[in-house]
């Protein structure tokens, strides 16, 4: 093995798009000498940007995985995507992580998919460390950034480093706060021994040390002590005394009560630097050891299948994230939901970008698994509840119809898409052999692209796509009940009545049961609630059917004549039956959207946000820029990224996020292919179900 259990750290790279993520993780592997050059973003010479597409666009597709030695400790890195449309990659990670990393770029502050990211990380409570990036770019300021993190994100950041000035009051290098005074010193010059030829050294390696031998003042460390010690008293009545009376801790206490309320994600350490330059990355490692945690220990086998991949030379892989017990090769593994196991064929971690052969994994591992061939992503090992729940952040808003080349590609291209979809479940592929039809779900246009770009460097197959369409939702319209008896053809017999409501906004599916056991099993009843979600993929527009409460009345089985499977067809049959009956009303999209343009521009924006029926709050005016928030219907502002830029001459900046379903205008007309036979067409639908067509 290349560590123990106690000396690793799960971290994951967060960041909105050109917020310098991606140069970040390269920085650190260089810095450890995981890497012997750091490649360049522009360039496309970056070591986790593997893909063509990411080199070709200088963007992140994929998290991409990687591993460091840093002061004794293993840190395993996952760099995640910061663009939008790749949200459910990033989703996909945080399960996984024990810490996180949220780069901000002080240039541009905290945008909309920062705060997206934020919300994240915090419904998890995953221990988050902030970093200010790109501090020597014009009109970058880290106290401005400092203030908008307090304001957007939460008030209990704390600066650890401050950023140094160089002669002409530009950025040269970190202070560490949180230091001892010779560790501080010591530290600086260290950093300094990695800077790249030619680039502008810190203060401290121009000048040496102060003349009392500190890398920190007095007054520095005293104002870092009194202002560490108004957060912890937020959280601590002993030390709230103590603050009142103007008893501070001393540093070596403060920075233990720091790294404690750290890793407990009450308070929120902040760092500095400038990642592209390689200033301030050795004192970012080092904060990521003080303040972000280890895994903490599990009682029993547990663990996730968080992402699937597959290598020419081995095959299939799913990447396991072990929470507690131990894994090795030729164990017998079986997957939560699976009634047979399969056995490990061979485990291999990362060590830098390469993956080792490894004969066992232990709690806090993160590991490629081969043998797992039916495994998914999110498929749980061992005792699912020790596994922590991850949120749904990626929401795909588009579906497109996908075109092959020629005629001739069709199954290729349904087989390979297939395949991508087994690797990002949001794809959704609908294959829809009885029209010879193949449609995809995605987050946004940028993503249709990226596919295109795959399916020709990894399949050589050519696709296009057919115009994207927004993924609308049904709801019900009203109260009613669903209705069904399934007595024939014989033998069968299953009897359900349900009452269907609408929900809050929201709320998804609530699922309730008031049938007597005496009526219809508890087995049968099961049966009945694993099918309702299913039933609910397609109503009667051909849409998802959510924000509503399902509750099963009644039913009956019989004693000799019922079989499980005479459930599992009635259901959708139940279901639809009181969807038709109450009819169902179109949910669309919305979006949360901040426009900033130059001020000559904001008639124009103004205008369109009408036009597009977008809510929004009083603009605001920061600097000679416009500025305007609110909520867009995704429909209506699909184009926009670009006719903004168009007409602004690329100085108007468009971000959006996801911000839920809401009901779609009166007589708005949206119809979905269904995929396959309708359960209203009873008959025809329970001969398909029984495989009599």
């Amino acid at each position: 093995m290349l560590h123990s259990p106690l000396t690793v750290r799960n971290i994951g790279i967060f960041a909105h798009i050109d917020a310098g993520k991606t140069t970040t993780t390269e920085y650190m592997l260089y810095r450890s000498g995981s890497i012997r050059a750091a490649g360049s973003v522009d360039n496309g010479t970056t070591s986790t940007d593997s893909l063509d597409v990411e080199r070709e666009r200088g963007i992140s597709v994929k998290a991409a995985s990687a591993s460091l030695l840093w002061q004794g400790t293993r840190i395993n890195l996952v760099d995640t995507p910061g663009h939008a449309d790749f949200l459910a990659e990033v989703e996909r990670s945080l399960g996984v992580m024990d810490g996180a990393v949220l780069i901000v770029s002080a240039a541009e502050g905290v945008q909309a998919q920062t705060e997206v990211l934020w919300e994240a990380l915090r419904l998890m409570n995953i221990p988050t460390l902030i970093y200010v990036n790109k501090l020597d770019r014009v009109g970058a300021s880290f106290e401005r950034t400092l203030a908008d993190i307090a304001r957007l994100l939460s008030p209990n950041a704390l600066a650890v480093q401050r950023p140094l000035p160089d002669e002409e009051g530009g950025f040269a290098g970190v202070r560490e706060l949180w230091r001892s005074r010779e560790n501080a010193a010591n530290a600086g010059f260290a950093e300094n021994a990695f800077a790249e030829p030619g680039l502008a050294h810190s203060a401290l390696a121009r000048t040496g040390p102060p003349s009392d031998d500190s890398g920190l003042s007095t007054d520095e460390e005293d104002a870092f002590r009194s202002a560490a010690a108004e957060k912890f008293a937020e959280f601590d009545e002993e030390l709230l005394l103590r603050y009142i009376e103007g008893d501070v801790p001393e540093l070596n206490e403060t920075v233990s009560l720091l790294a404690e309320y750290a890793a407990s994600g009450r308070i929120f350490p902040v760092c500095c630097g400038c990642s592209a330059k390689g200033i301030g990355i050795g004192e970012l490692l080092d904060a990521m050891l003080a303040f972000l945690p280890a895994p903490p220990p599990r009682p029993a086998l547990s663990g996730i299948v968080f992402k699937i991949e597959r290598d020419r030379s081995m095959g299939r892989a799913a990447w396991v994230r072990l929470y507690g017990g131990t894994l090795r090769n030729r164990d017998a593994v079986k997957l939560e939901g699976r009634e047979t196991e399969q056995k490990i064929t061979q485990i291999r971690v990362l060590d830098g970008l390469k993956l080792v052969d490894a004969g066992e994994i232990k709690p806090g591992d993160i590991a490629a698994v081969y043998g797992l061939t039916d495994a998914a992503i999110g498929d749980k090992i061992g005792d699912p509840a020790l596994v922590p729940t991850t949120p749904e952040m990626a929401v795909p808003l588009l579906t497109a119809r996908v075109l092959p080349e020629s005629e001739a590609d069709y199954t290729r291209t349904a087989e390979a898409l297939r395949e991508l979809t087994d690797e990002d479940p949001l794809l959704g592929l609908a294959w829809l052999p009885e029209l010879r039809e193949l449609h995809v779900r995605m987050m946004g246009t940028i993503q249709l692209e990226v596919l295109a770009s795959i399916m020709y460097s990894r399949f050589g197959l050519r696709v296009g796509f057919g115009p994207p369409a927004v993924i609308y939702k049904e709801t019900p319209a009203a109260v009613c009940e669903g209705r069904v008896a399934y007595l024939a053809p014989k033998p069968c017999w299953a009897i359900l009545h349900f009452r269907i409501e609408p929900g809050a906004r929201g709320s998804g599916l609530v699922y309730r049961s008031e049938a007597r056991a005496d009526d219809i099993l508890p087995a049968y009843q099961n049966e009945v609630e694993r099918r309702v979600p299913e039933a609910l993929k397609q109503g009667l527009h051909g849409w998802e059917v959510t924000d509503l409460i399902v509750t099963l009345t009644y039913g009956q089985h019989h004693v000799w004549h019922t079989h499980p499977l005479d459930f599992v067809i009635a259901t959708p049959m139940g279901i639809m039956n009181g969807l038709a009956s109450g009819g169902t009303k179109l949910l669309e999209p919305v979006l949360r959207f901040r426009i900033s343009v130059p001020e000559e521009y904001a008639g124009r924006v103004m205008s369109d946000l009408s036009r597009m029926r977008a809510e929004f709050a009083a603009p605001a005016a920061e600097g000679a820029r416009f500025v305007v928030e609110g909520t867009v219907p995704a429909a209506t502002s699909m184009d926009y990224f670009a006719t903004l830029r168009s007409f602004s001459g690329g100085k108007g900046v468009m971000t959006a996020s996801f911000e839920g379903y809401r009901d779609a205008p009166e007589g708005t007309e949206a119809v979905r292919a269904r995929s396959g036979i309708n359960p209203l067409d009873e008959a025809k639908y329970i001969l398909s179900a029984r495989s009599a067509l």
